[in-house]
Order: C-alpha cells, then sequence, then structure tokens
C-alpha cells in the first residue's frame, strides 16, 4: 500500500508540475496615445518604448515565462490600424500563434495629461483565441522610478490573472 502511495505521489506531481511548465508569452511594443497639447515629443517616445523591456524583465523575475520576441515589423503587419489589435481579440491571436506563443499581451499608452498616463493591456489566450482580461494601471508623473513601479505592477496583475485562468 505504501509503495503505491509513494508512485502516485511521484506521478501527481509529475503531471501537476507540467501543466505550470514554462509559458511562452509575447508582449507587443506598447503604442503611444498622446493626447497633450504637445505630442510624441522624444522623451514620451523614449519613455514608451522603456515600458516593454521592463514588463518582459518583470514577467520573468515573477512567473515561468519564456518571452517570445515579435519584432516591430511583425508587429507592423499585423495591426491594421490605430489600437487595430487592441480591439481585435482574433488577429492579437493570431500573431502569437505565428510566433508559438502561449499568450500575447497587447499594450497601450494612453496620455491624457501631462500629469498622468495609463498603461493599458489585454491579455489573451493564444490557443483559445480569447481574451482572458484587460487591466490598466496609472501613472502619475514621468519619473522613471514611477514608470519601473507601475511597469511591475502591471506584471503582478498578468501574472495573478494568467496564474488564475490556468487553475
Amino acid at each position: 500500500m505504501l509503495k503505491h502511495c509513494k508512485t502516485f505521489l511521484l506521478l501527481s506531481l509529475f503531471f501537476s508540475s507540467s501543466v505550470f511548465a514554462s509559458q511562452r508569452i509575447a508582449v507587443l511594443d506598447f503604442e503611444l496615445n498622446d493626447l497633450t497639447e504637445l505630442p510624441n515629443i522624444p522623451a514620451e517616445l523614449a519613455r514608451t518604448a522603456s515600458f516593454k523591456p521592463l514588463l518582459e524583465k518583470d514577467l520573468q523575475q515573477i512567473g515561468d515565462y519564456e518571452i517570445v520576441s515579435i519584432s516591430p515589423k511583425d508587429q507592423k503587419n499585423a495591426n491594421a490600424g490605430v489600437e487595430y489589435l487592441l480591439q481585435h481579440d482574433d488577429s492579437s491571436a493570431d500573431l502569437g500563434q505565428k510566433f508559438n506563443a502561449d499568450w500575447i499581451i497587447v499594450t497601450k499608452h494612453r496620455k491624457p495629461s501631462f500629469l498622468y498616463s495609463h498603461l493599458i493591456v489585454n491579455v489573451i489566450d493564444v490557443k483559445k483565441r480569447q481574451r482572458i482580461g484587460n487591466l490598466m494601471v496609472e501613472l502619475k508623473g514621468s519619473a522613471e522610478k514611477v514608470s519601473q513601479k507601475s511597469v511591475h505592477s502591471l506584471a503582478e496583475k498578468i501574472h495573478t490573472l494568467i496564474t488564475h485562468f490556468n487553475q
């Protein structure tokens, strides 16, 4: 009897760990929607470009994720217009599938004011071709520390959502 329990326990651990094995996740470049009186200044474009690598790094540190690289050219080719991928989960899933991703994170940086902005993401399950969540974090100010803290908060929310969805 004890031998059967040990075998069952080992098999259970093996199969449960394979369910939660490394998942492939693609993070798209953040699309900037700058609604201020001086839109798309170089500093804001650089700040927006910094969000993706920060998010990828935080996701790898928080969870067991393999980052899938999608080039800006491939993203642009899949994006039929402003916010297209953000509004079309099926097209986002197609892009993720092309690169064998399990998840694709479709991103946007909306800046309605000089005082604050928002990071908005859709988390898409590529295999099921469906959005499992729409997340947003607010950035108050433009300091680098604010960006890092907000992106980290976003990474934690994404990880929590994916973990909950996988259960």
